[in-house]
């Protein structure tokens, strides 16, 4: 990533504020989220500096407008966006300069805007990008005023539907800064880190960048680059080293490529997936002894490729990519989502054994990769979802001849230095591959265009039905640098030994126990990725249901039984878990989300069932289901042994019939004459009581901190109530505010802005946010006829940049 130097400004960036140079003409960074206007409709002449605005709405950003609903089965998204609204929305922020900026170079930086997005400062027109998941930077220069008023407006518009296949979103959704640098200046995105060398006694640092000369003048420059490790990596204790570049000149109006290598003298803690070790490099232009300009680039040392033979190899390690699809939207949060939601998720994700992402089908926010670096994820950062040939009327396959390659481009530059990516993928399930010359020529230009930004890594693409499309006979996927294709397993691994010189992967894969097998037991099949890790919006193929059920965690990041027994293929640490069966799986067709409605995968009946509470109150036997890596599992019906079972080398689950008698059903998990592992189920009484509780009890003033806040309908001993649906109220007290609710339903229509949600299986969740940085947050729950659950947070001080 790139974490830009941030300068203390003297006075926060607001409405009418003025913002103060740094003494040296640095960098200086500065948050533009606060204090924009509104308004949810078309606004001609929004443009111009002096339209009247003072009656929009007043918000801060990131925001999606869309998530604010209502769900209707007439709204144009359709299914495919969760029967949300879309439209066009204005934003404009009022700002002001001082009067001593003007000799530095102004920019405004978005993270991404859904979607056809316009943008002017002071009436003048900066730019347009119709894809709203590209980050996308305007310069400011010379269209600003200084010691007096600024209006940036942006206009972003979602009116023709149907877009997407999935919930976009629409607004301003990611964060926005403005940057002032000196005339001489790194060139946005310019600075690439790679580690081309890496030995037990040092490591070679390979620093690249671009000057870019905006003054009047010709300068001599320098570039210095000072690496700093993590503490305590060399020996001695110190953890920076430096190199820098020759002296340069540089003419005026012109930029030079400057390029260097640092040499490490320690043994450097390299990037692990279990030990995430982040370097950071402080990139500074000098010139006669002053610094004009810097920025701090965040990367890791490590070495990873691909084999055709034996798969992925990481630092040495030979091993296999355990991943899971993400679509971008947060659940009750929309497309505007918190870092903290997406970091409870993946941490909850991490737990059950996943170790890569793929953010399907378009680049995420930079935070959410930032985020997979800390918590030692890989990352397929995917590019698009069609190409020329259209998924639905008004996609991408408008606008991909002319943007394409720009918006490719400015991806990968901007996300070359993450060290969890390892693979960028240009398209999904693409259908103009049927038509092999005019596929080959687009997926030519798009691989060259990735090479050119990033040497270092290898491209893919998920290949869709590839042996209808002839694509392994007409030379289409041999020429990705790795091959990855959508389900069908047999398949690939069939054309990998048709050419044993084929590296592959899975880029999207179905849940069931085949398909784990066919990675498991093929060394050349390097990973899988699973249609989903998480619930998301849309993709509905029927009213009423409002979002897909296709992952391992609900939208409210709970993780499904089905995750469980995930857990039990992928994860190293000793785990047991029960479930009650009522019937087979539906089988899935072999491309999943392809199919005709009736048949829809996303949305199959429940079988599962993580309770010993069923519905029928007569004597009858349950089939109960255990997941475990161990290798003994002995299940007990109110302490009397019902016997034990060994782990299965197909990986199939243990399962006992059990006559349904209320009580406790424990299971122990062994491995030799150790236990290390227990799960338990107990049979419910009547609802008397709701109960709180919380994923952290400490919340900082911050917009990405989130308190999830879970409500349990429990009987009076604290037992979950599977079946209770009560309609629960929250109220809050204190410096916190009820950010969003939830409940996990596909098929709720209640509004996420609430204060109250009905249980769904028992359970709902209301999403608790910090207004002041110190405090008591008091959260209270109830329904009628229970005992109402409180839970105290503790508001904090804003916590450092994450």
């Amino acid at each position: 990533m790139k974490k830009i130097f941030v300068c203390t400004w003297l006075a926060t960036l607001a409405v009418g504020a003025l913002v103060a140079v740094p003494a040296e003409n640095a960098r200086v960074t500065t948050s533009f989220d606060a204090d924009w206007r509104f308004l949810k409709t078309d606004a001609p002449g929004a443009e111009q500096s002096q339209f009247d605005d003072s009656e929009w709405r007043k918000l801060n950003l990131p925001h999606d407008w869309s998530i604010e609903g209502p769900f209707s089965e007439t709204n144009l998204t359709g299914g495919a966006g969760g029967f949300l609204p879309s439209g066009v929305g204005w934003y404009r922020k009022h700002f002001s300069l001082p009067k001593e900026l003007p000799g530095l170079r102004v920019f405004v930086e978005f993270d991404g805007v859904m979607a056809n997005s316009d943008v002017w400062v002071n009436g003048f027109h900066l730019g347009h990008r119709p894809y709203g998941y590209v980050s996308f930077s305007y310069e400011l220069t010379g269209h600003v005023n200084f010691n007096s008023d600024n209006v940036i407006a942006v206009r972003a518009d979602t009116s023709e539907q149907p877009a997407s296949r999935w919930y976009s979103g629409a607004g301003i959704y990611r964060h926005v800064r403005l940057i002032a640098t000196d005339p001489v200046h790194l060139g946005h995105d310019a600075t690439f880190i790679s580690t081309p060398k890496i030995g037990n006694n040092g490591a070679t640092v390979h620093v690249e960048t671009r000057v870019v000369n905006d003054s009047q003048a010709s300068r001599e420059i320098s570039v210095l680059a000072t690496v700093h490790g993590p503490p305590h990596s060399a020996p001695d204790g110190s953890y920076a080293c430096s190199g820098e570049s020759r002296l340069l000149s540089i003419p005026a109006g012109k930029s030079v490529d400057v390029s260097f290598n640092i040499e490490i003298p320690w043994k450097p803690r390299p990037w692990e997936l279990e030990h995430p070790e982040l370097h950071t490099a402080l990139i500074r232009i000098r010139s006669s002894g002053q610094t004009l300009d810097e920025e701090t680039v965040s990367f890791g040392v490590r070495e990873f490729h691909f084999d055709a033979d034996t798969g992925f190899w990481l630092n040495g390690r030979n091993l296999k990519i355990k991943g899971v699809c993400l679509h971008h939207d947060g659940g009750a949060f929309g497309a505007a989502v918190p870092l903290g939601v997406w970091e409870e998720r993946l941490k909850t994700l991490k737990s059950l054994g996943v170790n890569a992402i793929r953010t399907a089908h378009n680049p995420p926010a930079p935070e959410f990769l930032d985020l997979c670096d800390r918590l030692g994820f890989l990352v397929m950062d995917e590019m698009f979802d069609c190409w020329t040939v259209a998924k639905n009327p008004y996609d991408y396959h408008l606008y991909f001849n002319e943007w394409s390659k720009t918006d490719e481009r400015s991806t990968i530059l901007r996300d070359c230095n993450h060290p969890g990516v390892i693979l960028y993928s240009t398209g999904n399930e693409i259908h103009d591959t049927p038509n092999a010359e005019l596929a080959k020529g687009i997926l030519q230009g798009l691989v060259a265009v990735a090479h050119e930004a990033d040497p270092t890594r290898p491209v893919t693409q998920a290949l869709f039905r590839p042996n209808v499309s002839h694509d392994y006979d007409d030379g289409l996927a041999d020429m990705l640098d790795l091959i990855g294709q959508n389900y069908r397993e047999n398949e690939i691994l069939a054309a990998r030994q048709q050419k044993p010189t084929r590296k592959i992967i899975g880029t999207e894969n179905r849940h069931e126990r085949t398909v784990w097998l066919a990675l498991r037991d093929n060394p050349p099949y390097a990973g899988q990725f699973l249609w989903s890790g998480i619930d998301y919006l849309g993709e509905s193929r029927r009213w009423p249901v409002v979002a897909a059920g296709s992952g391992l965690l609900d939208r409210t990041g709970a993780p499904k039984p089905m995750a469980f027994e995930r857990q039990s293929w992928w994860s190293d640490q000793p785990m047991v878990f029960i479930t009650r069966r009522i019937e087979a799986n539906t089988a899935g067709p072999t491309d999943p989300g392809n199919e005709p409605a009736e048949q829809n995968v996303l949305r199959r009946p429940q079988v599962l069932f993580p309770d010993w509470t069923p519905e029928n109150p007569h004597p009858h036997e349950e089939n109960v289901e255990v997941y475990s890596n161990c290798k003994e599992v002995e299940l007990f019906l109110n302490d009397k042994s019902l016997g034990a079972k060994v782990l299965n080398a197909d990986a199939s689950s243990r399962n006992w019939r059990v006559a349904c008698v209320p009580g406790t059903l424990k299971a122990i998990a062994r491995n030799g004459d150790q236990t290390v592992a227990t799960n338990e189920l107990r049979t419910a009484g009547p609802p008397a009581k709701i109960v709180l509780t919380a994923n952290h009890d400490r919340l900082p003033l911050d917009w990405n901190e989130v308190a999830f806040v879970r409500a349990m309908v429990a009987d009076a001993h604290g037992v979950l109530v599977p079946s209770a649906t009560n309609l629960i109220t929250f109220k809050i007290s204190g410096p916190g505010v009820i950010a969003a609710v939830d409940n996990a339903d596909s098929a709720s229509q209640e509004p996420f802005q609430a204060d109250e949600r009905h249980a769904f299986q028992g359970k709902c969740v209301a999403f608790v946010k910090a207004n002041a940085a110190s405090g008591k947050i008091i959260l209270m729950a109830s329904a009628p006829g229970l005992e109402s659950g409180s839970i105290i947070l503790k508001a904090l001080p804003p916590a450092a940049p994450r």
